[in-house]
Order: C-alpha cells, then sequence, then structure tokens
C-alpha cells in the first residue's frame, strides 16, 4: 500500500498530487492518503472520472480533529 501524507501540499496541488500517486499503483493495489479534512469532494472526484477507482473498497477513518486517512482502491485487473 503507498501512503500521501498530504497535509503540507498547498490545497490547490493536491489533488493532482494524489491522482497521479493513484495512477502509478498496480491494479489491485491501494493509495491511503492523510488529510486535514475528510476527502468526501475528492471520493466524488475519483468515482465520477477516475475508471480503475473502486468505490465499494474506499474507506476513510478520522483519527483526530484534524487527521484523516482515506484508502482509494484501484480494481483488480
Amino acid at each position: 500500500m503507498t501512503e500521501l501524507d498530504v497535509r503540507d501540499i498547498p490545497p490547490m496541488n493536491r489533488h493532482p498530487k494524489i491522482h497521479d500517486a493513484f495512477d502509478d499503483l498496480e491494479p489491485g493495489e491501494a493509495l491511503t492518503i492523510v488529510n486535514d479534512h475528510e476527502p468526501k469532494p475528492l471520493f466524488y472526484e475519483f468515482q465520477a472520472e477516475v475508471e480503475t477507482f473502486d468505490a465499494d473498497g474506499y474507506d476513510v477513518e478520522r483519527v483526530d480533529a484534524e487527521t484523516f486517512r482515506a484508502t482509494f482502491p484501484k480494481v483488480e485487473a
């Protein structure tokens, strides 16, 4: 599993960086992002635009008030 902490990345650069990291995954792998808010808009973006995103396998965990861990799985080939 690949993990990407985006909390220090400027907000306008986060989604492109996340998409690039997701694109680098092999089928069946997952990208976990660490974020300062629940990434619902990103989930909807992936659901609408990324054919290889496994929306049913998506998971998000609130670690504390300012830390969320969201897992974006890539469909298996």
